[in-house]
């Protein structure tokens, strides 16, 4: 498998490509990681330096990749936050021409703009961007509750309601939705849910919430979740390993107390995900 990622990178820490490239390496997915800003560092730390990439230069770095004739060997393309506007369009001229040369080719957006607790944390026309240009384009999609309620212009709480809006996003155009954090209030106290969605049904996965935020793993959940599904198809099958890969190394981090997820100490969860984590049907 052959996956062309499309995103941040960072020297220091883990997200964007710095996250999702070594994940995806280590379970054997060749990757071709093109950068949409060279960062010290994430921006959580409230500094950082560095140049944004411009959207000329990415796309001069794609046409390279096309020219020597790579784009018939991608599977999927996988891209994340979205510093510019001007990035959409090389984005989604990209997906393009990779599916002209191999139309099996699968879109996978991970549609970074905020999440319930600190809001949008992209400037305000990226989420218009991404609901009205980039979505529709996509085959998969993982948002997180937040940020669908925002492409499908709902406020998704229960299993039912965010079921409703998966739909909604799904008629927008993606095939396959990983929702991926469910905030029920009836769920268990101590949890945390994803939920995955395709024409095959929905499935809802439950692992323990632990209290902290890791920055980057969303980044490796998509990935990682993306790579399942080109293999498998099945979005149960991808949702079981990618939330017991992603728990281990969240819960490796927590028990560091390192601040950067321990990427390279958590590298065997990903080629051998325990699978402690079974997947519910809900439709």
């Amino acid at each position: 498998m052959k996956v062309l990622s499309i995103q941040s990178s960072v020297a220091h820490g883990h997200v964007g490509n710095s996250a999702a490239v070594f994940p995806l390496q280590r379970i054997g997915v060749e990757v071709v990681p093109v950068p949409t800003v060279n960062f010290s560092n994430h921006t959580g730390y409230g500094a950082w330096r560095g140049p944004l990439i411009p959207p000329a230069d990415v796309a001069e770095i794609l046409l390279g990749v096309e020219e020597r004739g790579v784009f018939a060997q991608i599977d999927a393309v996988l891209s994340g936050y979205q510093g510019g506007v001007g990035i959409g369009d090389v984005i989604v001229d990209a997906v393009r021409r990779v599916k002209a040369a191999n139309p099996a080719a699968l879109y996978a957006c991970d549609p970074v703009m905020g999440n319930a607790k600190s809001g949008c944390f992209v400037a305000p026309e990226i989420p218009v961007l991404l609901r009205d240009r980039v979505v529709p384009v996509a085959d998969i999609i993982t948002p997180n509750q937040f940020e669908l309620g925002f492409l499908t212009g709902t406020e998704p709480a229960s299993i039912e309601s965010t079921l409703e809006s998966a739909d909604l996003a799904r008629a927008a155009g993606p095939s396959t939705v990983l929702v991926t954090s469910v905030e029920r209030p009836d769920r268990e106290e101590g949890t945390i849910e994803m939920l995955a969605v395709d024409d095959a049904g929905a499935w809802l996965v439950t692992t323990p919430h632990l209290p902290f935020k890791a920055n980057g793993s969303g980044d490796v959940t998509a990935a990682l979740f993306t790579a399942h599904y080109v293999a498998t198809r099945s979005a149960a099958v991808s949702l079981e390993r990618t939330a017991s890969s992603v728990f281990d190394l969240i819960e490796t981090t927590y028990r560091s107390g390192e601040r950067e997820l321990q990427l390279v100490q958590a590298q065997e969860f990903y080629a051998t995900p325990r699978m402690q984590f079974g997947a519910k049907q809900v439709r």
